[in-house]
């Protein structure tokens, strides 16, 4: 059996899952610079790419809780569950070798307090403002695919 072989006989043999994760569009409502994030090298997950804070849901966390707590880890900032507005969903998998797959809800709020700061260093190395139309590279492809959706219906 060859390794490419052996790897789809693995992830049909698995359960099939879907992890729920939240994302958060932070802007400044007097800029409309986005609030971002650089993932370590060291992380498994898009490693030196730009993203937006998010993460996976607790069991029984509603995904509202989700955003609002993923942020408020990673930056500091604080926001409220009705300050929270869906703009984008996401789904996929994650790839041939992980069975499974994701559903991803993103969220936008310009109303949040608190001083937005690199709080998770050992996940992030750098926490950084820009505007939405022109981010960095490289960028997280499924939350830049949501930055750009978001953006097209922004008046």
């Amino acid at each position: 059996m060859t390794e490419s072989d052996q790897a789809t006989a693995r992830w049909k043999s698995e359960p099939m899952t879907t992890r729920l994760i939240a994302a958060v569009l932070v802007t400044d409502p007097d800029s409309g610079r986005l609030l971002i994030l650089r993932r370590s090298t060291h992380l498994d997950f898009a490693p030196g790419e730009w993203d937006v804070p998010s993460g996976k849901g607790e069991p029984q966390e509603p995904i509202t809780a989700t955003a609002a707590r993923e942020l408020k880890e990673e930056t500091g900032v604080v926001v409220a569950e009705a300050d929270l507005r869906l703009v984008h969903v996401v789904h996929g998998c994650w790839d041939a070798d992980v069975p499974g797959m994701f559903m991803a809800l993103v969220f936008h709020t310009d109303r949040w307090s608190g001083t937005p700061r690199n709080a998770e260093p050992h996940k992030h190395d750098t926490i950084a403002w820009v505007p939405p139309d022109d981010l960095p590279q490289p960028f997280t492809h499924t939350t830049l695919v949501a930055v750009k959706r978001y953006l097209s219906t922004v008046p």
